[in-house]
């Protein structure tokens, strides 16, 4: 991730409560299903502060994570001894209200490391402190060229390669990889970008139940790391062999036509809603926030595009805040 100037190959859309695109404001948040920020969410005992656990790759982003963070008010602590979180915690519950909200920035180095923040969470949880954590993932080839660009060792490599030093760390954060609440790939991301996720995610005065990303993608371009849930249209022919639609895209009212006009495609919209619905009514009942949902066919351009706009306003009609995603849109 970096400030440099580059195409940008991201296209997002936010959904109304009545499934229509904008490009601007707030998000949709559901009606009666939305819930408070801060002390008044439910489970969440007053005086208690939030807490985000900021970790992921180094040259992920966190750093840039924190400051956003920070800009947006929280009280940020870099590099906190995972041992010491909770009386991090137990300080914030003591001051009144003038710390509501904090973000610590966890860099896991070695296996006790781990064990002590792995000890340090489920403290917390016993306590019934609600507890994010944000988990910056990257590639190895965008890490590996960051690290040159800025020709420092990794933390991890010791006498071996920068590459041995990233397959090092990316195993031992395996677990707490698994556990994040919010999985955010910055392989293509600059600075810019990544603070507009964060924003997106944390900038709210009032948090909703449940946030939902649906992002389009190519399968020749690879799977996203950050995906929760894939989806295949590749089941439905490719407009792309239809003349006169292929050089639009799905978001172009014929292309989408053609697509939904084939059998199974409205089908699939249905049933794959009803699935998504009762998936997030379990993840509200587990406490996770954030969901990525991708849909993929071989391009990014036409099939998965037209078939993730429908679907984000399906999502956004049942009062799930939801984001449209194209990743691969434009790479062509």
């Amino acid at each position: 991730m970096t400030d440099g100037d580059r195409d940008d190959r991201h296209s997002e859309h936010q959904h109304d409560g009545a499934g229509r695109m904008g490009t601007g404001g707030a998000p949709h948040r559901g009606g009666a299903g939305a819930e408070g920020a801060g002390q008044e969410e439910a489970g969440h005992e007053p005086g208690i502060p939030e807490l985000v656990i900021i970790s992921g790759m180094s040259g992920a982003g966190r750093s840039t994570a924190a400051k956003c963070l920070e800009d947006l008010g929280w009280f940020v602590v870099d590099n906190l001894p995972p041992a010491l979180i909770p009386t991090m915690v137990e300080l914030g519950a003591r001051s009144q209200g003038n710390v509501a909200r904090i973000a610590v920035v966890v860099d896991v180095r070695g296996r006790r490391f781990f064990d002590n923040l792995r000890e340090s969470l489920a403290d917390l949880e016993a306590k019934g402190v609600t507890r994010r954590i944000v988990f910056l993932e990257s590639s190895d080839e965008a890490l590996v060229r960051r690290f040159e660009s800025v020709r420092r060792p990794h933390p991890l490599q010791g006498d071996g390669r920068t590459l041995d030093g990233i397959v090092a760390e990316r195993d031992l954060l395996r677990e707490l990889r698994g556990d994040a609440d919010l999985v955010i790939d910055t392989s293509s991301l600059n600075v810019h970008e990544l603070r507009a996720k964060l924003d997106a995610g944390f900038a709210g005065e009032e948090e909703p139940e449940l946030r939902a990303t649906v992002m389009s993608f190519g399968y020749k371009y690879g799977l996203p790391v950050d995906a929760d849930l894939v989806a295949d249209c590749r089941f439905l022919p490719n407009p792309h062999w239809v003349p006169e639609l292929r050089p639009y895209t799905g978001l172009n009212e014929e292309v989408a036509g053609y697509v939904f006009s084939q059998p199974g495609a409205k089908e699939f919209l249905d049933r794959y809603t009803e699935l998504l619905e009762l998936v997030a009514s379990g993840y509200r009942r587990e406490g996770k926030r954030y969901v990525t949902i991708a849909i993929g066919c071989t391009g990014g351009k036409h099939r998965s595009v037209a078939m993730s706009e429908r679907l984000a306003a399906r999502l956004a009609d049942a009062g799930i805040e939801t984001v449209t995603v194209h990743r691969d849109l434009g790479r062509e």
